[in-house]
């Protein structure tokens, strides 16, 4: 049986909780598993799928303090350069799976957008490769992020022999009290709203500076098969996913617009 190749990234960084009790227990659990653990210096939060064009990337080989039989790499740009990087310039051969978290906070619904731990599962997408994020949905005690991630290791076999394609994106979202699950769902996206608020300050030289913060008002309550539904109700999310933002719905539609345009050579 042929070794698994697994790419472990995420944007928390590469010291954050998520990545490391997923590394350990990809390591210890899984099937043989060679894991290639390449991910930011520090915290990468939604910036989305942003990538390094004017500045070098620097990159570091540092060794896990809690497992010794582990290293990785931390580089200083982005959730996507890391992925690009890892598959075209640091690693000999492609891997065959990338997975990317376990993200301290959920990503759920129109989250997956601003989210820099899926956007690095998509660049994996990109590059013909199966991947996977996983969240959980918020900060966790040591034992929620061994549920997430031992649930994440015993999926990848199953998910590997699924018949989901290579185009498909995985994400999965664990709620955080893992001692109430009660089971997973496959999901949809679901709708979140967020009231965005903007707290001005003024720094040491006088100047105006201002500060980001968000209320979530409204997380698509009536629909039954949505992600943020099956969190709410304690399940664990699975939604496919995929970067094709084509309408395709609405092509028709424009085709008959475009007939009753003049155009003028």
């Amino acid at each position: 049986m042929k070794e698994l190749h697994i790419l472990v990234t995420n944007d928390d960084g590469i010291h954050a909780e998520g990545i490391q009790y997923l590394s350990q227990v990809l390591h210890r659990e899984g099937n043989g598993y060679r894991l290639s653990i390449i991910a930011p210096d520090r915290e990468r939060s939604a910036v989305g799928h942003a990538i390094t064009m004017h500045q070098p990337l620097r990159v570091e080989k540092l060794s896990f303090i809690h497992n010794r039989e582990l290293s990785g790499w931390a580089v200083n740009g982005t959730p996507s350069d890391c992925v690009k990087l890892a598959v075209e310039a640091i690693l000999e051969v492609k891997p065959d799976l990338v997975i990317s978290g376990i993200n301290r906070g959920s990503n759920l619904g129109t989250d997956v957008l601003y989210s820099g731990t899926v956007s690095a599962a998509v660049e994996g997408l990109i590059m013909g490769i199966p991947s996977v994020a996983v969240s959980l949905t918020d900060r966790g005690a040591e034992k929620d992020y061994l549920y997430a991630a031992r649930f994440v290791c015993n999926l990848v076999p199953t998910l590997l022999n699924s018949g989901v394609q290579a185009s498909t994106l995985i994400n999965i979202n664990v709620p955080v009290h893992t001692d109430q699950v009660k089971g997973a769902r496959i999901t949809s996206l679901g709708t979140r709203r967020y009231k965005n608020i903007f707290d001005q300050r003024i720094d040491p030289r006088g100047s105006i500076y201002y500060w980001l913060a968000g209320e979530l008002v409204d997380d698509d309550p009536e629909n039954a098969d949505s992600d943020t539904r099956a969190i709410r109700e304690n399940y664990i999310s699975i939604t496919p996913v995929h970067f094709n933002l084509t309408d395709q719905e609405a092509i028709p539609d424009l085709k008959k617009m475009l007939q009753k345009i003049q155009f003028v050579g």
